[in-house]
């Protein structure tokens, strides 16, 4: 009987707490049936005994930890030990005299804890479990004093049930009608909590075990004539019970002779079972933990048993897995909540991290005592006047590894080099320079070959679809707004259709041939600015605009190409977070700053009466009439068109003929430019915040505790597509005349004097050709920039890319693409950040086999091909899809800008420490540099960080935007500064290190001192004085 009564000492010094019957080892059981149970008793002696199994064991003076990481730091060659993820079941009996006893399940594990509630009608929402400590204690006691049998063969829980009793029966003895009944009561029919459901359903459907047990009656007999009892069918054939380990699900009939009609039902039940069985990862085992009460018992009967292989049990466990571990306790009545705790703290320690491997790797019952003891170490305390027991800790959202507790800590003295090299940021292979011409591109063509079918295959998903349909109409609106600006910058020469076109076909040819195709190419500022400083001067000197624009697009594409032949590239790895964030967040910002500028400048175009009289609206009018002092313009058009202004009924003219014929308007309901339009602009903010706030809350729809997990996934996948399509609904039911978008409706240059081909000499000069050799090699540092550092936030390591990045091959593209745009008198498209990172955002991968309670894992990004080119060939088609597009509110656009911005500022550390400045340090989150860095230092670097971020803004919304990309690239020159201002700890921590401190690093540990770090801080201070060298060039071209 277990003794529930503990003396203070024992209590403090638990790891020689002695709880429960003391069993005698040498007698023997005079039964004849043993099965396989004296070889398993031999072997198990030999391990209790202390045999040596060719290790050296560690010493009787180390602590627990140090026995635990010294089991698992062991390689054990046997298949049997490796851990697998495993799904832990409680289940319990109460067997009394005169009563039909079934054992059912009350709790189950696999990462958190769920009950069966008190009404026995569902699951609990799983928690934390609270353990006590007196349960702990006494399960230590159990396992050292118990029946440990590991690596038991068996077939089936018959067998496991003589074993056990035969092992019991060596601590004293068990009579002939004790062991029957004991035997019996482990082999009752279990009944599980989703068996409830099934009957609640389908009344005739019976659990597996009612099924198997009436299919091997014990009149039923096998090829041989013996007697076969209910649990041992499985054992007929131990061919059939191999289950494979990376796959948990089981084809049952395969497993058992059943019927037909009984592998129909055991169908219906899989089905039933199937969401559940989603949760559990494939080659997951079982461990079945039994607890109860025996009337008749006088001590108790504990065992704790590890199969080998495991079998899969018929109806023992709830889900059809096989079984690795089981765990008996069945005591005399009275005790029943104290073998339910035992029971939850063997099944919790199950769970643990470090005693799941444990528990596989453990080669004796000591070993399993100081994993125990090792959980103990590891286990916090709650007074129990502080706290209320009663309440359910939710499940965390991150669970911190428990690694540490797997390996030996690092002795004092010694710095762990693989910390600092987890904080590094983008370098490895692909920016190794080669040595060789083109030495980069051919390894980054080498390097995505392999991988080339996948990225369609892999584009086979829900997701993909949700993420183009989103990202198309995302990509539209600035591609048409870009070229509308463009056009009326160059009058007309490269407009809207241009910009489509050039659009579509780039980005079709970099979705199929680049290095990384989850970047989204796009238009940007810089560009703009360069292409009207252009236009202006070959206005001034009488230059054809188009020709001196291909020439220079020329030139640009070949540097473009020369920076590849020479792996220019490689000089991205001094792209630190500190650049990419100070450009990200700009980016964000800017989409942010436009999309709100754009909203209020639709004001202008639908002006509203500020100064109502509510009593005078019956007197409100606006007429068009004729000008009273027309000015010479007007005088001019007239003349030109043959209009006589007295002939003309301006009454009677609408507010576009009105415009059109230079009339004025009159009357108490005209504004400055026209007749106040009351709804269009508060509808306008209306489906402008609308998309903003639906978009946000549909995409965190995904974490709802609505609908089921799929359903939720696909609508938070088709968060920002289902946002935009309600809002079309709504605009069109309504019917306001909301500003829509404008698509081009023919597929045909802007003006009739110029064509598809552009003649990169033309009207100009010859040595025009040679002198727009200096603007390229500015045009080739924008495209350069804004190329590389898109690419580098898109490539960044928590991404978890897997197949790879392509920075040479993705230059090699555009550079290509950018001669073929100039030649067709086409935009130039360069990476878009935003758009980048949202599709990024939009193909985000997590775990779907997490357990209950458990938050998904993120494994990564969805990597394929298919998403940019049906983005871009969706665009190029938008041409013939005018009478569709022609629907969707500007303001929704607008909307979706605003998001996409908003939403992308998530995760970049920056803004993160700027909301440090307005916390006490009590309210501070638990980020990890705020631990190794101090305050005052993580706020000096964000002060840095927040000056050049606002230069920035300063030089790209002035007349000096031309400027920017250089900007940009002295923020290399900054981070290099803050090498003399802050550790080389404190910047691993804050930021990436320098490629020069990563070679030091590795240097320095292999003690190759001076003429190494020499060279390397030479070759690292030439390459920044090189970049140095080409902004002030820059400067000077300018």
């Amino acid at each position: 009987m277990l003794n529930t009564n503990f003396e203070k000492e024992e209590l403090e010094g638990h790891r020689t707490l002695y709880i429960g019957v003391h069993v005698p080892l040498g007698r023997k059981s005079h039964r004849r049936h043993r099965h396989h149970g004296h070889r398993h008793r031999k072997r198990s002696k030999e391990r209790d005994s202390g045999v040596d199994d060719g290790r050296e064991s560690p010493s009787h003076t180390d602590t627990p930890a140090q026995r635990v990481q010294f089991l698992l730091g062991t390689e054990d060659g046997d298949e049997e030990h490796i851990p697998h993820a495993l799904f832990t079941e409680l289940d319990e009996i109460c067997l009394r005299e005169g009563e039909d006893a079934e054992w059912k399940e009350t709790a189950r594990w696999l990462k958190f804890e769920e009950d069966v509630e008190d009404g026995g009608e569902r699951w609990s929402k799983p928690y934390v479990a609270t353990l006590s400590l007196h349960s702990l204690f006494e399960l230590r006691s159990c396992i050292m004093n118990g029946t440990v049998m590991l690596d038991m063969r068996a077939n089936s829980l018959e067998e496991i049930a003589e074993m056990v009793l035969d092992q019991h029966e060596v601590s004293g003895p068990v009579g002939q009608d004790a062991r029957r009944r004991i035997r019996d009561a482990l082999l009752k029919q279990h009944h599980h909590q989703n068996h409830k459901k099934l009957a609640n359903r389908i009344p005739i459907v019976r659990s597996f075990a009612d099924i198997g047990k009436k299919q091997s009656e014990p009149h039923s007999m096998d090829k041989n004539g013996q007697t076969v009892s209910p649990q041992s069918q499985p054992a007929n054939n131990e061919g059939k019970q191999d289950v494979s380990r990376e796959n948990s699900a089981v084809d049952f009939s395969k497993v058992t002779g059943h019927t037909t009609t009984s592998v129909y039902l055991t169908e219906i039940r899989l089905r039933i079972d199937l969401h559940f069985m989603k949760k559990i990862p494939p080659g997951a085992e079982a461990s079945n933990v039994l607890v109860g009460e025996l009337e008749f018992l006088e001590r108790p009967v504990v065992a704790f048993i590890r199969l080998a292989p495991a079998v899969l049990l018929n109806g023992l466990a709830e889900v059809p897995i096989t079984t690795r571990f089981l765990f008996i306790l069945l005591g005399p009545l009275g005790k029943g909540p104290q073998y339910h705790e035992i029971g939850r703290s063997i099944a919790t320690l199950m769970t643990d991290e470090v005693f799941h491997d444990v528990a596989y790797k453990a080669k004796d019952r000591n070993d399993l005592v100081a994993g125990i003891d090792e959980f103990l170490d590891q286990v916090t305390v709650l007074p129990p006047g502080e706290w209320d027991p009663s309440i359910r800790i939710e499940p965390p959202k991150n669970v911190p590894s428990q690694e540490k507790r797997k390996v030996p800590p690092v002795p004092n003295g010694v710095t762990d080099l693989g910390e600092a090299e987890e904080h590094g940021g983008h370098g490895g292979p692909e920016l190794q320079r080669t040595g060789k011409l083109f030495g980069g591109l051919i390894l980054d063509i080498k390097r995505k070959a392999p991988h080339y079918l996948s990225d369609y295959a892999d584009a086979v998903s829900l997701q993909c679809l949700a993420s183009f349909l989103f990202l198309y109409c995302a990509c539209m609106s600035p591609v048409i707004t870009f070229g509308g600006l463009l056009g009326e910058a160059t009058e007309g020469r490269v407009s809207a259709i241009e910009s489509l076109f050039g659009a579509s076909m780039t980005g079709i040819a970099y979705s199929l041939f680049a290095g990384q195709p989850l970047t989204i190419l796009g238009s940007t500022g810089p560009v703009l600015v360069f292409e009207k400083i252009l236009f202006k001067f070959c206005k001034e000197y009488g230059l054809s605009y188009l020709s001196l624009r291909a020439c220079i697009g020329l030139w640009t594409a070949f540097l473009c190409l020369l920076l590849v032949a020479t792996d220019a590239s490689s000089l991205v790895c001094y792209i630190t977070r500190f650049t990419e964030e100070a450009f990200a967040a700009l980016i964000c910002i800017i989409f942010i700053y436009e999309a709100l500028e754009k909203l209020l400048h639709l004001g202008e175009h639908y002006p509203i009466n500020k100064n109502n009289n509510l009593q005078k609206l019956t007197q409100y009018w606006c007429a068009c009439v004729e000008p009273r002092d027309p000015s010479n313009e007007t005088l001019r058009y007239w003349e030109e068109r043959n209009i006589t202004a007295s002939q003309v009924n301006w009454t009677s003219l609408e507010v576009h003929e009105c415009e059109v014929l230079h009339g004025e308007f009159e009357g108490s309901a005209c504004g400055p430019h026209g007749p106040y339009i009351p709804d269009v602009l508060f509808w306008c903010v209306v489906l402008f915040f609308s998309t903003v706030i639906m978009s946000a809350f549909l995409k965190e729809f995904k974490t709802s505790r609505y609908f089921p997990t799929k359903v939720r996934s696909i609508i938070s996948d088709f968060a920002v597509f289902i946002t935009i399509l309600t809002m079309v609904l709504i605009d069109y039911a309504l019917g306001i005349p909301s500003p829509k978008l404008q698509v081009p409706s023919k597929f045909k240059p802007t003006r009739d004097d110029r064509g598809w081909v552009i003649n990169p000499v033309g009207p100009n000069p010859w040595w025009t050709t040679i002198v727009t050799f200096i603007p390229a090699l500015l045009c080739t540092i924008l495209i350069f920039m804004d190329q590389q550092i898109t690419a580098v936030i898109i490539n960044r390591k928590e991404h978890k890319l897997k197949k790879g990045c392509g920075y040479h091959l993705d230059l090699f593209v555009v550079g290509v693409m950018l001669g073929v745009c100039s030649v067709m008198g086409l935009p130039w498209f360069v990476a878009a950040t935003v758009l980048s990172i949202s599709h990024v955002n939009s193909l985000k991968l997590e775990s779907e086999c997490s357990a209950p309670g458990e938050q998904p894992k993120f494994l990564g990004i969805r990597e394929q091909r298919f998403t940019g080119l049906m983005i871009f060939t969706l665009m190029g088609c938008s041409v013939f899809m005018t009478s569709m597009l022609k629907f969707i509110p500007m303001p929704v656009l607008y909307g979706v800008f605003l998001y996409m911005g908003a939403s992308s500022l998530r995760g970049i550390q920056f803004f993160d420490r700027l909301k440090l400045f307005g916390m006490p340090a009590k309210h501070q989150p638990d980020f990890i540099y705020l631990r190794h860095v101090p305050l005052r230092k993580v706020h000096l670097f964000t002060i840095v960080q927040l000056s050049c971020l606002v230069l920035l803004w300063v030089i790209k919304t002035s007349k000096a935007a031309i400027v920017f990309p250089m900007m940009v690239l002295a923020l290399v020159f900054i981070r290099k500064l803050l090498d003399f201002i802050f550790s080389k700890r404190e910047l691993s921590w804050l930021d990436d290190l320098m490629p020069e401190w990563k070679k030091k690093k590795l240097e320095d540990a292999q003690q190759e001192v001076d003429n190494g770090f020499i060279h390397t801080e030479v070759e690292s201070d030439s390459i920044l004085l090189f970049l140095f060298a080409l902004s002030v060039l820059y400067v000077t071209c300018i």
